[in-house]
């Protein structure tokens, strides 16, 4: 029979096992979700990967530059998730906008529209740290 410190180590495993588990089905879930095809045929991930395909051609390097910097408070594990999902909110608009080529103006209002409201703190702090006037995208950020 288990008895005294052995059971509370035990039981204490038990509920990290089961929580950190519970987490990473979650995120797994999510994963799943982004993957299962809407009703045109394409999932968000295929769209996401289409518009960032469709407007490779578009980036200089100076607008590459901009948007890794902009993802920089971004936890390194998740980053390339996080600008790849910005990257294709921006070739989403930039092919909407028929544009020649991706500008300040389209990574700044892709950003917003592909980040919650929670993650835009770190977006003004970086556009007042460049010098970047942000009162056009106001709106936006509401």
């Amino acid at each position: 029979m288990l008895e005294g410190w052995f059971l509370w180590l035990m039981l204490l495993w038990i509920v990290t096992m089961i929580v950190l588990l519970s987490i990473g089905g979650f995120f797994m879930f999510r994963k799943f979700l982004k993957r299962f095809p809407k009703e045109d045929g394409k999932s968000e991930l295929d769209w996401q990967d289409y518009y960032i395909e469709q407007t490779r051609h578009m980036w200089k390097q100076e607008e590459k530059e901009l948007l890794e910097e902009l993802v920089s408070p971004v936890p390194e594990l998740f980053r390339d998730t996080a600008k790849a999902k910005i990257a294709g909110k921006i070739g989403e608009l930039a092919l909407k906008e028929n544009a020649g080529s991706i500008d300040q103006d389209l990574i700044v209002r892709g950003y917003i529209l592909a980040t919650p409201k929670r993650d835009h703190k770190f977006l003004l702090k970086r556009l007042k740290e460049k010098n970047i006037d942000y009162s056009p995208y106001h709106a936006l950020f509401k």
